[in-house]
């Protein structure tokens, strides 16, 4: 249930994030603009605690998939990590580019070429950190690692794991098209290609939170760190 919390946190502090930085990201003018300061600083700590949160999730989750495969369990917690990591640099570019404005940006700024210049710069810090961090390592971690180990435990229907081993790879695909230039940043082709990881992590947490975790080997005392064959068969 605590599991599935986060993993809810993460929805509900993530979107409305991105939404309030729209003033940052979507006008290149910001920087020697009027601003919307109190947006942005809003935004920021949501993202602190999408942050927690992504980390939290991986860190309750650990003791429990560590029985199944403790290697990929690891993994786990390392793809959140780096994930937050990426968020972490996000935050701090756009940040930046609210103390700029305040300091020597804003409306009438002297040098508003220059600082153009240099909002632009960070806004394309935050983009890219949330190619690689959100829409790449996401695929990785939520994805595959967490859809194969909730896949062979059984700790969730199996269906609904292989969302998570259908979208993870997607998510991958999308962000190295959009890499290289075959998918525009956002578009149509990437947002596709982002539901079914997005139905997976809502639908896991949902479901953590409602129903559990199903009966599984893995939740036995008598059998820790178990390779991932062993413990399944040991029903």
């Amino acid at each position: 249930m605590v599991a599935g919390i986060f993993l809810i946190i993460t929805f509900v502090t993530s979107i409305p994030a991105l939404l309030l930085y729209n003033p940052v990201l979507k006008h290149t003018g910001y920087i020697v603009g009027a601003g919307a300061d109190k947006h942005i600083f809003l935004g920021a700590l949501l993202e602190v605690l999408l942050i927690i949160a992504n980390i939290a999730t991986a860190v309750v989750l650990f003791p429990i998939l560590k029985r199944l495969n403790e290697t990929l369990a690891l993994g786990y917690v390392t793809a959140r990590l780096v994930e937050s990591a990426f968020i972490a640099v996000g935050i701090l570019s756009v940040l930046s580019v609210v103390t700029l404005r305040q300091d020597i940006g804003g409306a009438g700024a002297a040098n508003a070429a220059s600082l153009s210049v240099v909002g632009r710069s960070l806004v394309a810090i935050h983009d890219w950190s949330f190619l690689l961090g959100p829409g790449f390592i996401v695929g990785v971690g939520n994805g595959l690692l967490l859809g194969y180990m909730m896949y062979r435990s059984g700790l969730v229907p199996r269906r609904m794991a292989m969302l998570g081993l259908i979208g993870g790879p997607l998510v991958c695909a999308s962000g190295i098209a959009v890499l290289f230039g075959a998918f525009d940043k956002g578009s149509a082709g990437q947002f596709i290609a982002t539901i079914p990881e997005f139905f997976w992590e809502l639908s896991l947490g949902i479901y953590l939170i409602v129903k559990g975790f199903k009966p599984s080997p893995i939740l036995l005392d008598e059998v820790p760190n178990l390779g991932v064959d062993a413990a399944l068969s040991a029903t």
